[in-house]
């Protein structure tokens, strides 16, 4: 007997997820608000690397002049920043459709509408057209993540901003203070700062990026700087006003930054109102997320929860393999758990900043006895020819075995160039092994 499956919410946990279930034979409804891909191709991943992208045009102009190709440039003024936020959300669109006619086609059936748990393997769904039930063997909760809000600050759409709302402006900004340099801050802040605005990045740590590597960090702090950004370190904002000509943030040492507009970027907290979750005793972990095992099981026999929903790092990859392995493991499937150890993670900067694995301090605080290499490449020819030569190359390895546990990247396209390193964690190769492909 075919199992049957509903999946709440169509963002890249709930899609992957689908497809899988569809694919062992499964009866699969996905009811979700918005177009399948989510906020992530929405709203989020698709659009906000596009924006970058639109930003790295820059760049290549820049590097045309330098190498004689073209003479000039260009000025900033003439980039037509409506037409580049139309089409990012375009794009968006344009994947969601696509997404959701692959969906349809494996056999999966889509409500457009809110899901909720109602009972025992049951489920409620709200549409235009009504209400109905459904009855499940199992339920996968996809609903994602939505930017945190914090009290003293109202994002209005038009002078503060989240994320979302900065890809819908019509107008650049002519002065954006970002508050938040983790990830996401830094790709905002770096690809305003290359479309033309004038940017002040709010970090409240020593340094920007405080989870990445501190050379990583300190690579694209100087490139920031050498651009233009200025960066205000050690500065935790806790006021937003808005003045007839733009905002202003105050900061905990009394300090104050001011901007045409302000973009928050301070985290995401999950998506699980209106779920139901009381009505079957799920109860949120500290971080308001939804509790589950290594393969997405939460305390509930068949009921499953994968993305960002449940916390911990969230990155499109993640969900996506999150969702294909509850699905697999609903259906009985041979399964492996996500080894969180080997998840290669990039930031979409200039240069790009991408790792995988563990440093020596992670390492350390392990006891486990490793070494790293770091190669730069100021000296490398193809840095040379792209005129990009920041960054550098490192390898963390276990001593004795050789054993590659870790790596960084930091220069362009290293979004690819991490690749043989998440290989290399992944299968637990050495390092003589790497070396000796050719």
């Amino acid at each position: 007997m075919e199992s049957r499956i509903v999946i709440i919410g169509g963002g890249p946990a709930g899609y992957e997820a689908a497809l899988v279930a569809a694919e062992h034979g499964s009866q699969v409804t996905v009811v979700a608000d918005e177009g399948l891909g989510g906020n992530s191709v929405l709203w989020d991943s698709v659009p906000s690397k596009a924006l970058v992208v639109a930003a790295e045009a820059v760049g290549w102009r820049e590097v045309a002049a330098a190498i004689g190709v073209a003479t000039d440039p260009g000025p900033e003024g003439q980039i037509d920043f409506a037409r580049v936020t139309r089409g990012l959300l375009e794009l968006g669109a344009s994947q969601s459709a696509d997404i959701e006619r692959r969906v349809g086609a494996a056999g999966v059936r889509i409500l457009h509408g809110r899901g909720r748990l109602v009972g025992e393997r049951r489920v409620g769904v709200s549409t235009s057209d009504g209400e109905l039930e459904l009855a499940v063997d199992h339920v996968l909760i996809a609903t994602g993540s939505r930017a945190r809000v914090l009290p003293f600050f109202e994002p209005d759409g038009s002078r503060v901003l989240t994320g979302q709302q900065l890809l819908r402006l019509e107008r650049l900004p002519e002065h954006l203070v970002v508050v938040g340099s983790g990830a996401t801050g830094a790709e905002f802040a770096h690809a305003m700062r290359r479309l033309g605005s004038e940017v002040t990045l709010v970090s409240s740590r020593t340094r920007i990026l405080p989870s990445e590597d501190p050379d990583a960090a300190a690579v694209i702090e100087g490139v920031f700087e050498d651009r233009g950004m200025r960066i205000v370190r050690e500065a935790r904002a806790v006021a937003c006003d808005v003045t007839d000509h733009g905002v202003v943030i105050g900061l905990t040492d009394g300090r104050t930054v001011e901007g045409s507009h302000a973009l928050f970027t301070v985290g995401q907290v999950p998506v699980v109102e209106g779920l139901g979750l009381e009505v079957v005793g799920i109860e949120l972990d500290q971080h308001a997320a939804i509790p589950v095992d290594r393969v997405g099981r939460t305390s509930v026999p068949w009921l499953y929860a994968a993305g960002d929903v449940t916390g911990g790092t969230m990155l499109a990859s993640i969900a996506a393999m999150q969702g294909r392995v509850a699905m697999w493991h609903a259906l009985g499937r041979p399964v492996q758990p996500i080894r969180t150890d080997a998840i290669a993670a990039t930031i979409f900067t200039e240069p790009e900043v991408a790792s995988i694995g563990m440093d020596e301090r992670t390492a350390e605080r392990q006891g486990l006895p490793v070494t790293s290499v770091r190669l730069d490449f100021r000296g490398n020819s193809r840095a040379k020819m792209l005129h990009r030569p920041e960054g550098f190359v490192r390898i963390t390895a276990m001593l004795g075995s050789g054993m590659v546990v870790g790596g960084v990247v930091v220069a362009a396209r290293a979004s690819d160039l991490i690749h043989p390193l998440a290989v290399a964690v992944q299968h637990r190769l050495t390092v003589a092994q790497l070396a000796q492909t050719l």
